[in-house]
């Protein structure tokens, strides 16, 4: 049967649904050992939400994992609705399983919607960015950051190393990532007032690139894309890996990963108020 959902003019499937709901799932046990990066994207969404004048009632969590950054919004006195691909993950924060590209919220709900490490996994990322400002209201605000371009440079070459190694082909292992520029254009495309994206730079140190990817699938993070990337890394890979991340060590013998965080933010425009202006670029910081 055809998806009732689906649109003709939709974009292709570049990930896999179900394994991404299947991935959340499975994640959701243990999601609290493996949560760093998704704090430290909450810690800068409400950093940017105290940068305003504006008091928020209704917000809208949207990939809410297992509703941490939707807690601390509800002990500012806001009312939050939970949202996530992931059916445990919905369950555990009391909200509702959903696609962030497919939301079934009604227009004008929420004055705030936030998300927090998702949209770097949604197939039709401006239809998803053209229903946050649908169910915001007039002067409501989005703000979001997610893993952007820049991010995971040594992982993607140990990967690399591991399937040469391998002679097996390359496969397709990390995620095509949004830049800065890319994150502004589509605000001021799809419309917010506003527009600003900017990144903030993270390291993180490993003495062992498994490590690095037990993290990843901790967070729901691993390769969902629907064509490629699905090969087991063999044991010569394993090896080659290894090998290849140890040559950049430290003298203590970890490396550091990057991960450059992207954030967006806009304002749902009001009736009357003039076309947004050029979209902000603030580059990146490092966190």
């Amino acid at each position: 049967m055809a998806d009732p959902t689906a649109r003709d003019d939709a974009p292709p499937e570049i990930f896999d649904r179900a394994r991404r709901r299947h991935r959340r799932d499975r994640a959701a046990a243990r999601f609290g050992d493996h949560a760093f990066l998704i704090d430290a994207i909450g810690d800068e969404i409400l950093d940017r939400l105290d940068d305003t004048t504006r008091t928020f009632t209704d917000a809208l969590d949207l990939g809410c994992h297992d509703g941490r950054l939707g807690a601390r919004l509800a002990a500012r006195g806001m009312t939050v609705t939970s949202a996530d691909a992931g059916r445990r993950f919905a369950s555990m924060a009391g909200g509702v399983q959903c696609d962030e590209d497919r939301l079934p919220f009604a227009d004008h709900s929420f004055d705030l919607v936030v998300s927090a490490g998702v949209l770097d996994q949604v197939n039709d990322i401006p239809g998803a960015l053209a229903l946050v400002r649908r169910v915001l209201r007039p002067d409501g605000l989005f703000l979001a950051g997610f893993v952007g371009a820049g991010s995971l440079t040594v992982l993607r070459d140990a990967l690399l190393a591991a399937d040469i190694a391998a002679d097996r082909g390359v496969a397709a292992r990390i995620h095509p990532q949004i830049d800065v520029r890319a994150a502004g254009d589509l605000l001021h495309r799809i419309g917010f007032r506003l527009p600003v994206a900017d990144s903030v730079r993270l390291g993180v140190r490993y003495g062992d690139p498994v490590r690095l990817i037990h993290d990843l699938r901790g967070m729901a993070a691993t390769n969902l894309l629907a064509d490629g990337g699905r090969s087991p890394i063999t044991r010569t890979g394993l090896v080659a890996m290894r090998t290849r991340f140890a040559a950049g060590a430290d003298p203590d013998g970890r490396r550091a990963e990057t991960f450059e965080l992207l954030f967006m933010s806009g304002w749902a425009p009001e009736p009357g108020v003039p076309l947004p202006p050029p979209p902000a670029f603030r580059g990146a910081r490092v966190g």
